[in-house]
């Protein structure tokens, strides 16, 4: 899995150019949901995939709390 930190999340999800059409919010949901269909399909590798979970829990804590504008400006440095 090449997404290992908050901000790799944030920029990836800048890089796809896809803000005003999906909210960052819906965006961490889905690559949440994603990432648990790919635990209980794959057999290796599941220390990165919980890791990669924990993570976009943790973003989605963020952004209830910041916003999403204060999330992007902070992981866009």
């Amino acid at each position: 899995m090449g997404i290992k930190t908050t901000t790799d999340y944030v920029k990836f999800f800048i890089n796809l150019d896809i803000r005003g059409k999906v909210s960052l919010l819906s965006f961490i949901h889905n690559e949440k949901m994603v990432l648990k269909q790919k635990i209980e399909n794959k057999k290796q590798d599941k220390e990165a995939i919980i890791n990669g979970i924990k993570i976009l829990e943790d973003l989605i804590e963020e952004l209830k709390k910041d916003g999403e504008s204060k999330v992007l400006e902070k992981y866009n440095k």
